[in-house]
């Protein structure tokens, strides 16, 4: 009897387990198929929105894309940053690249696309640019793709392109100006430098780099277009001949210069000359003609007369001493 209770009994705990064990089997396996078939969170996804920078920017010439520029400290951005999100997920079922950039960060490609206005967003189809200026919803953004409504709008000109030399242009000085100001917050914030300090160190570069600059590109220019004169053969010849032509003329104007100074002295003389001749024909006026008439002075005296005047005071002088 004893031995027919302990068969019953290990039969009775053999089937529990067997019981437990399927039972277990059939959790694991619903558990597996629940997790499999639940649909992933907007968080767990890997994100179909795409980040653009200066190093990448060149992707979005291929394809179509949907660009949306922004900043972080932007109000309007921040309202937008939900839908643009939602679009994003839908970018890839209906073939379209969805992206953003940080103009903050990104500051090559704020001067590349122009960004006046937060937010911005731009519509590229191979390599063709149009602004976006449609209501800024899911809805609005999937018709504008689907619908392809952008062919109504006029595309940017190649002059302003992104991959333009003008627009390459304004890239780097965009990318020159945040530069500059990073390099200023360094100086005034862990230098201690003042304001005003950073302010002349920053002109002097600029005054200094502009001369530089000036002389790189005036040595360029010699180079690359040279002085017809200095490069033609008897260019050098004609320069002796002129030296020697300009040497005569001054050696000339010399002998003529001279030449007027002997005429002046000449000039001077015959002028003393003819004044003693004057002052000789005025005495002979006083004294007489050479015939021996008389003349009358200026009151009608003869000579005779005034020498008797003469010899008249000279023996009143006499006399007087």
């Amino acid at each position: 009897m004893a031995s027919v209770q302990s068969t019953r009994m290990w039969g009775t705990v053999f089937s529990l387990s067997l019981r437990s064990r399927l039972h277990m089997l059939c959790l694991c396996v619903t558990l597996v198929i629940h997790l499999t078939l639940q649909p992933v969170s907007a968080s767990q996804r890997p994100s179909s929105l795409k980040e653009i920078t200066d190093g990448n920017w060149e992707d979005i010439l291929a394809g179509e894309w949907m660009i949306k520029f922004f900043a972080p400290w932007c109000p309007a951005c921040q309202q937008l940053q939900p839908a643009w999100s939602e679009f994003a997920d839908w970018g890839e079922d209906m073939g379209v690249n969805i992206a953003k950039v940080d103009v903050t960060e990104q500051p090559g490609l704020s001067g590349r696309f122009i960004i006046t206005s937060l937010p911005t967003i731009y519509h590229c189809k191979d390599g063709v640019f149009r602004k976006y200026q449609g209501a800024r919803t899911k809805n609005d953004f999937l018709a504008f793709v689907d619908e392809q409504k952008w062919q109504a709008i006029e595309p940017v000109s190649s002059w302003f392109g992104p991959s333009s030399f003008l627009m390459n242009s304004m890239s780097a000085l965009f990318k020159l100006s945040m530069f500059i100001r990073r390099c200023h917050n360094y100086m005034t914030d862990q230098l201690g430098i003042p304001v005003w300090g950073s302010y002349i160190i920053f002109g002097l570069a600029t005054l200094f780099s502009g001369l530089a600059l000036g002389l790189i590109l005036v040595f360029i220019a010699d180079f690359v277009f040279p002085s017809r004169r200095f490069s033609s053969s008897d260019y050098y010849q004609k320069k002796q001949s002129l030296q020697q032509a300009r040497l005569l003329q001054q050696q000339e104007a010399d002998h003529e210069a001279d030449g007027e100074e002997d005429d002046d002295e000449d000039e001077d003389e015959e002028e003393e000359e003819f004044g003693e001749q004057d002052q000789d024909e005025d005495w002979t006026r006083r004294r007489g003609s050479p015939e021996g008439r008389p003349e009358t002075g200026a009151q009608g005296f003869t000579e005779e007369a005034v020498r008797k005047r003469i010899v008249a005071q000279r023996q009143d002088e006499e006399e007087d001493t």
